[in-house]
């Protein structure tokens, strides 16, 4: 049975600080929460339909979560999600996966808009690509617009959050290629098999502080009118060049 005190604090997880101060985070809707109990992520409340319950019982059972049944007014009062009529989980916020270097990654610099964000991690699971290193500055990755927008590939992609100017200086022996209005042609680009992909913020594009460590500047080709492409665009036109030949 849900408790007033329960659905106040799940509504409170809504809140970037309250997430942050008790380390959990909320995942809606069916996808996502199925997705979610498919992966290594510890799950503190299940809350779902009748039907949601019964449906997925032995997968719930696994990961050993309470389980709240309710209905479809209250899952859409304790979310975002208005349409959401079959669950929502509570879940523990993991600790950060070791880093390592390998292959093709993803460097978000500054980008804002957490439904990019999350896009762009969708992306990247399309890809294959398995981690993805984000500024200081860019969007909190427990955003529910975040883990909405990344259709469960949140869970299948290793996010680490860095001052980026650091963590390039620690680096080397790998290309850095980097989405500017002034590079070379994309689709004329040969692309190493491990390098970084440096894309950068909505409006302002990549940082100066960092251009220094972009060896390889890439643009993709404006063919017509629009002023511009947003981050997620860019990112899935730079990852299917990087692919093509794959």
């Amino acid at each position: 049975m849900l408790t007033k005190n329960n659905a106040k604090f799940i509504k409170s997880l809504q809140l970037k600080k309250f997430r942050q101060k008790e380390a959990l985070f909320i995942v809606e809707g069916e996808k996502n929460t199925l997705e979610l109990l498919n992966s290594a992520y510890k799950v503190k409340t299940i809350l779902g339909s009748e039907q949601f319950l019964s449906d997925n019982h032995l997968i719930i059972s696994k990961a050993g979560a309470e389980t709240i049944e309710v209905t479809d007014k209250q899952l859409a009062s304790l979310g975002s999600f208005k349409s959401n009529d079959k669950a929502l989980a509570v879940v523990h916020i993991p600790t950060e996966p070791t880093y390592e270097r390998r292959g093709i990654q993803l460097v978000l610099d500054d980008i804002r808009d957490p439904g990019n964000l999350g896009t762009i991690i969708r992306i990247a699971d399309w890809y294959g690509i398995k981690s993805i290193i984000c500024s200081e500055t860019t969007a909190e990755l427990f955003n529910p617009k975040t883990i909405s927008a990344s259709m469960g590939s949140i869970f299948r992609i290793n996010v680490f959050r860095r001052n980026l100017e650091g963590f390039f200086k620690e680096q080397s022996g790998i290309a850095v290629y980097g989405a500017l209005l002034n590079g070379d042609n994309i689709h004329k680009t040969k692309f190493d098999k491990e390098a970084y992909i440096v894309i950068g913020n909505e409006s302002n594009g990549i940082r100066e502080t960092l251009l220094s460590f972009i060896e390889h500047p890439i643009t993709i080709p404006k063919l017509g009118g629009a002023e511009s492409l947003n981050a997620a665009m860019a990112t899935a036109i730079i990852c299917d060049n990087i692919f093509r030949e794959a």
